[in-house]
């Protein structure tokens, strides 16, 4: 039988990765610095991660039934006079209250004040997406768009953490830009554990299929036990 040709002596030595204080370092950091958000995917970075905007119903709802009962006051008003009536008696004395109160008088700075603070608010109001509890999710097609409530996020991540050996109990307080994951460990050592939910975690925030994922802070504490 003849052997191959070029097999014989020839051994090609594998390259071998060293590991480096560093990363020993990192890994033994806090869980925030261990690994940040997934990157967003491309199709994201033209701005399709945007926040949705709220229909602000009740503020509108508000505002058009305030605007609504005013102008049926005036107009009602306004008919009455033209009918020969006496103006209505709100209308009089705020006219004179108008006409003999100085600019700088305490009731006429504190209705100005009042104003200005209603106006900003509905200007923040227009100015403003809303909806900051719901997340937006990566667009697979243009014409869909498709949000994640926080609440529900956090109860995906809880449910993870969970899963992980040696977690008695999980509390995840889900933000915009960052999630905070408090465990609680009955077993095993905290190092691992932390480890352990790392990786699982971040399966978990890369299922939720984020425009913008966000970071994990992850805390692990050991559970305390009550002496009778």
């Amino acid at each position: 039988m003849s052997e191959p040709q070029g097999s014989e002596g020839t051994t090609q030595r594998l390259p071998v990765i060293e590991r480096t204080a560093e990363a020993d370092r990192h890994d033994q950091s806090a869980s925030e610095a261990a690994y940040g958000p997934p990157p967003a995917p491309a199709a994201e970075a033209d701005g399709g991660g945007r926040r949705f905007w709220s229909a602000r119903r009740i503020p509108a709802g508000i505002v058009a039934l305030l605007l609504l009962l005013l102008a049926g006051f005036f107009l009602y008003d306004i008919v009455s006079v033209r009918a020969g009536r006496p103006a209505m008696h709100w209308r009089r004395e705020l006219s004179q209250q108008l006409a003999e109160r100085p600019l700088d008088d305490t009731w006429v700075l504190v209705g100005a004040g009042v104003a200005a603070a209603l106006g900003l608010w509905l200007i923040v109001l227009a100015l403003t997406p809303g909806l900051r509890r719901v997340l937006p999710m990566s667009r697979t097609h243009p014409d869909v768009r498709a949000g994640l409530h926080r609440d529900a996020a956090a109860l995906v991540l809880r449910d993870r953490a969970m899963e992980v050996a040696g977690v008695q109990s999980a509390r995840v307080r889900m933000r915009r830009r960052k999630a905070d994951v408090r465990a609680v460990s009955h077993f095993r050592e905290l190092d691992d554990v932390r480890a352990d939910l790392d990786v699982t975690l971040a399966e978990a925030i890369r299922g939720l299929g984020l425009a913008r994922p966000p970071a994990v802070s992850v805390h692990v504490a050991r559970t305390t036990r009550k002496k009778g």
